[in-house]
């Protein structure tokens, strides 16, 4: 994609007007979390900053700034995308360009376990704080949370998470867990996607924090999601992950999951801001007809 103007002018404002961010997020137009279609579609945009720029087998997919802004744009004009989750220089760089107005936005929180790193597991709190989230007007605030029993840093992240949970709440912030058990294997480490190993993830997140009261869970589509879901009563974002595969198959399985009680909507970055063709405003538009059709089919 091409860079355009816009983005010329956020570089000068950036340099020149550092106090246009505070003033964007007084001024930007806010919604409920959840409108009367109890259900959401949000972007992912927080990858880069963990050091996560590949997709689809390309390493350095995400690292064109101007490109990934000016793919989130074109998503985000979609009324069917409901917000975007990210760190701080992705949001306010959407901030400024005028792209958050009427969306719900959630700050990603710990972003200090780079990928790859011998330290990964020990995810430090390096973007945002509960405070600041509140500050900004956004609607809550993400951590993901990997599970190692053979790595003494996780210790430190089931700690920090919790602490922010009970921020969050305490704030009246969504707190947006998204667990994992995670294992090295030959040095690197990898997610284990078994429906009994989500299930374990969603119990010891589940008890995070002093209050669950906004606590909402983000998390994998797998075999054997129905066993996932019943171990929980937390409202459940699912997640697109770095896509694999024909397109159609994973629409085909995220459908199936959004039947499922407790599901709230989706969580998708790089499946749909890159695209197997390169169309985003398609594959958000078919990524919306799976949201859309279930909504008023909500479980209780």
């Amino acid at each position: 994609m091409p860079s355009d103007h816009r983005l010329w002018e956020l570089r000068e404002m950036r340099a020149r007007n550092p106090g246009a961010v505070a003033e964007g997020a007084a001024q930007r137009t806010r919604r409920p979390l959840l409108n009367d279609s109890g259900r959401l579609l949000i972007l992912a945009a927080d990858h880069p900053a963990r050091g996560a720029l590949g997709v689809r087998g390309d390493a350095t997919a995400m690292a064109d700034r101007d490109d990934l802004l000016l793919r989130l744009m074109t998503a985000l004009a979609d009324p069917s995308v409901d917000g975007v989750l990210g760190t701080a220089d992705i949001l306010e760089d959407l901030l400024l360009l005028g792209a958050l107005e009427g969306k719900v936005v959630f700050g990603s929180m710990n972003r200090g376990g780079l990928q790859g790193a011998v330290f990964e597991l020990d995810d430090r709190f390096t973007g945002y704080d509960a405070a600041t989230i509140a500050a900004m007007g956004f609607d809550g605030g993400k951590m993901l949370c990997r599970i190692d029993l053979a790595d003494p840093g996780t210790v430190r992240t089931l700690e920090s998470c919790g602490r922010a949970v009970t921020e969050l709440a305490r704030l009246g912030r969504v707190a947006m867990l998204e667990p994992f058990i995670s294992r090295r294997v030959d040095g690197r480490l990898h997610n284990d996607l078994t429906a009994a190993a989500v299930v374990k993830s969603v119990a010891v997140a589940s008890g995070l924090g002093a209050t669950t009261s906004h606590t909402w869970l983000k998390l994998p589509v797998v075999d054997g999601l129905e066993e996932v879901m019943a171990a929980t009563t937390l409202p459940t974002l699912l997640l697109g992950g770095d896509p694999v595969g024909a397109i159609e198959e994973t629409y085909s399985s995220w459908a199936r999951a959004l039947t499922l009680p407790g599901v709230r909507g989706l969580v998708v970055g790089r499946a749909l801001l890159y695209p197997p063709g390169g169309d985003v405003a398609a594959a958000v538009a078919g990524a919306a007809q799976l949201v859309r059709p279930a909504l008023g089919k909500v479980s209780a």
